[in-house]
C-alpha cells in the first residue's frame, strides 16, 4: 500500500522499473522526428538532388551522341540496354537503372544506411539520445526504418525522373528490348514496378552490411566506404569464372537478374535465387547489428 500523505501533497507513484510516471517507450523517438532530421542534413538534400539530375545527365548525354556519327574503327556489336534507350520513354529508364545498379545505387544506399548511426556516434549525440531515455533497440529499429524510406525514396525520385524526362523527349510508346521483344506499357510498367522490387530488396544486403558496419565505428566515412569497397571486390569476384558455384552466394552474382523481366515470358529463376541471397544476408548483417549495438558500450 502506499504510505499516507498529508492533504493536499500529491504523492508521486513511480513505476516498478524506475522509469517516470507516463513514460511509454514506444513514443520516444518516432519516425516521423528521425526522417524529418534526416531530411534536414545537407547529406540527404544533395543525394536527392543527384537522383534527379542524373537521369537528365544521361539524357543529355544520349541527345548529344545521337548524331555523333562514326567515330571510326571496329563496330561495337554488343547489345545491351543503351542500344535501345532511345526508343521510349521506358526503354530510357531501364537504361537508367541498368547504368545505377553496380555502383550509384550501391553508394546511395551505403550511404544512408552507413551514416545512420555512426554519424550520431562522431557528433557525440548518440549517448544522449540513449539517455533521453530512448530503449535501444528502438533506436536502432527507427535508424534503420529512416535508412529504408530515405533509399526507397531515392529509388523512386531516379525513376520517376527518368520516366519523366524519357517520356517527354522519346515518347511514351512500347518498350524495345534488346532481343526484339516489343512490351506495350500496359505490361511494361508493371514490370518496372518488379524490377523496382527487385532492386530494393537486393540493394538491402549492401545497405544492412553498411548498417552493421555503421554500429561497430564511430567514423561514418568508414561504415560508407565499406561497405562500398566490399561490394566492389565482391563484384570483382563474381567475374572469375573459376570459382564456380562459389560465385552464387556472392551478392553481386545476380544484381542484373532483373532483365530477366524483360522476357517473354519472364525468367524469374535468377531472379528467386536472388531475392532468397539478399534476404538472407539482410538478415545476416541486421541481426548482427543489433547484437552488437546492444552490448556496446555507447561512451559517444
Amino acid at each position: 500500500m502506499s504510505p499516507s500523505a498529508p492533504d493536499g501533497v500529491a504523492v508521486q507513484h513511480v513505476h516498478d522499473t524506475g522509469a517516470a510516471p507516463g513514460y511509454v517507450p514506444g513514443r520516444t523517438l518516432k519516425l516521423r522526428v528521425e526522417l524529418a532530421r534526416q531530411l534536414k542534413r545537407r547529406r540527404t538534400q544533395w543525394t536527392f538532388a543527384l537522383m534527379f539530375f542524373l537521369p537528365v545527365a544521361l539524357l543529355t548525354a544520349l541527345q548529344v551522341g545521337v548524331d555523333g556519327g562514326d567515330r571510326g574503327g571496329e563496330p561495337d556489336t554488343r547489345i545491351s540496354l543503351v542500344d535501345v534507350a532511345t526508343s521510349s520513354g521506358l526503354n530510357f529508364t531501364l537504361f537508367v537503372l541498368f547504368a545505377t545498379t553496380g555502383f550509384f545505387l550501391v553508394v546511395v544506399y551505403s550511404l544512408f544506411f552507413g551514416d545512420s548511426v555512426a554519424s550520431e556516434a562522431q557528433w557525440g549525440s548518440l549517448r544522449y539520445a540513449l539517455a533521453s531515455p530512448v530503449p535501444r533497440a528502438r533506436l536502432l529499429r527507427q535508424k534503420y526504418t529512416a535508412a529504408l524510406v530515405l533509399s526507397l525514396a531515392a529509388l523512386a525520385v531516379l525513376m520517376v525522373t527518368a520516366i519523366v524526362a524519357g517520356g517527354l523527349f522519346f515518347g511514351w510508346g512500347a518498350a524495345q528490348t534488346p532481343i526484339g521483344v516489343s512490351l506495350a506499357p500496359g505490361d511494361a510498367y508493371p514490370r518496372l514496378l518488379g524490377i523496382a522490387g527487385y532492386l530494393a530488396l537486393t540493394l538491402l544486403t549492401v545497405g544492412s552490411f553498411a548498417f552493421w558496419l555503421s554500429c561497430r565505428t564511430d567514423a561514418p566515412l568508414a561504415a560508407v566506404g565499406g561497405a562500398v569497397f566490399t561490394i566492389i571486390v565482391c563484384g570483382i569476384l563474381d567475374s572469375i569464372d573459376q570459382l564456380g558455384f562459389l560465385r552464387d552466394f556472392l551478392p553481386t552474382n545476380e544484381q542484373y537478374a532483373w532483365t530477366g523481366m524483360l522476357l517473354t515470358p519472364v525468367d524469374s529463376g535468377d531472379m528467386l535465387q536472388g531475392a532468397i541471397v539478399a534476404v538472407a544476408y539482410t538478415a545476416l548483417f541486421t541481426g548482427l547489428a543489433f547484437r552488437h549495438f546492444m552490448r556496446k558500450d555507447v561512451v559517444s
